[in-house]
């Protein structure tokens, strides 16, 4: 039971990663499509939305390992 949720969360997870990925790759194709068009206002908002949302993973990456120290501990 405990190895078939293991990998459920595993897949999960890889799923996520994946979508990120994407979105992350995204973000590069418009800035680099943007600088070649020489789009400099466009491609600043393009840059500050991509480190935006990289902040929004990392951040939820530093909630979720804080969460699951703490219920470790708990336990």
């Amino acid at each position: 039971m405990k190895k078939e949720r293991n990998s459920d969360c595993c897949d999960s997870v890889e799923k996520n990663i994946v979508l990120i990925s994407k979105i992350y790759q995204s973000f590069e194709a418009l800035e680099e499509t943007l600088g070649k068009l020489k789009l400099e206002e466009p491609l600043f908002i393009t840059y500050v939305a991509k480190k935006s949302f990289a902040d929004t993973i990392f951040n939820a990456i530093k909630k979720n390992n804080t969460q699951r120290r703490n219920a470790k501990l708990r336990h």
